[in-house]
């Protein structure tokens, strides 16, 4: 009898990074999440293996580097996969005025 595995609930930020697609390596996404231009539930992060839950809201920089992108972290994968099911770790939280 095989059991499947557990999903993930807790991962570092730059392997979360790299398997969301927000960087094309995974050395990439460690100077993103170290540069403090991130913030988990607002508290910025300076450290690459900072842990990201599910349920987190993260802020990032927007790829213009002009605005900021606000998402909530819906899962976390085990390896980097298609653009599409990259897609769906996490969901854009929409503005409010």
């Amino acid at each position: 009898m095989t059991q499947t595995p557990d999903p993930i609930m807790t991962q570092r930020l730059d392997l979360w990074l790299l398997h969301a697609r927000f960087g094309r390596t995974r050395s990439i996404c460690a100077k993103i999440a170290s540069g403090g231009h991130v913030r988990i539930n607002r508290q910025r992060v300076t450290k690459a293996h900072a842990q990201v839950h599910v349920g987190d809201i993260l802020t990032l920089p927007s790829p213009d580097r002009q605005t900021v992108i606000v998402i909530r972290v819906v899962a976390c994968a085990g390896r980097r996969q298609s653009a599409p099911l990259a897609q769906l770790l996490y969901e854009i939280v929409p503005e409010t005025v």
